[in-house]
C-alpha cells in the first residue's frame, strides 16, 4: 500500500514562511493597535418594550463625519476616520504616520423603527441612539367572495 501526501505551499520552512507573513495584507501590518481597534466597531443593542437603545464605540472620530442610517428595521452607522501622528526631535521629524479610512456597521432588529422619533447623541466617543419602536399596524383582513 502506498501513502498519499498532500503538498501544501503554505506549509513551508519558517525561515521563508516569514518573509510572507503579511505579504498579501501588508497595510494590516503597519498599523497599530489603537487603529486595528478603529478597523471594528463594537456595539451594544438593548431592548425594552418601546424603544432600541445601541451604543456604539468610536473613539476619536469627529461627530460631523458620523452617519446614521435608518431603514425600516435596518440601521447603518459609517463613520470617516483620520489620524495623524509625528514624532519630533527637536526640529527634526523622525516618524510621521497617517491612516485614513471609514468604518461601518450594518444590523437589523426586531421589529421596524420609528426612524421620525429617533435620537441620535455622541458624547466621549460613544454613538448613542435611541431607537423608539413604530407601532403595530393592524392587519386588513379581506373577505373572501
Amino acid at each position: 500500500m502506498s501513502n498519499l501526501t498532500r503538498f501544501d505551499p503554505f506549509s513551508m520552512d519558517p525561515v521563508v514562511a516569514d518573509l510572507f507573513h503579511g505579504f498579501f495584507r501588508p497595510m494590516r501590518s503597519m498599523m497599530t493597535s489603537q487603529d486595528t481597534e478603529l478597523a471594528s466597531m463594537k456595539i451594544d443593542v438593548t431592548e425594552s418594550d418601546s424603544a432600541y437603545t445601541v451604543k456604539a464605540e468610536l473613539p476619536g472620530v469627529d461627530k460631523k463625519d458620523i452617519d446614521v442610517q435608518i431603514d425600516g428595521r435596518v440601521v447603518s452607522i459609517n463613520a470617516k476616520v483620520e489620524r495623524n501622528k509625528e514624532e519630533k526631535d527637536g526640529e527634526r521629524v523622525i516618524r510621521r504616520e497617517r491612516y485614513s479610512g471609514a468604518i461601518s456597521r450594518s444590523f437589523s432588529l426586531a421589529g421596524e423603527v420609528d426612524d421620525a422619533n429617533a435620537k441620535a447623541e455622541y458624547k466621549d466617543g460613544v454613538l448613542s441612539l435611541s431607537l423608539p419602536k413604530r407601532a403595530p399596524t393592524d392587519q386588513k383582513r379581506l373577505t373572501i367572495s
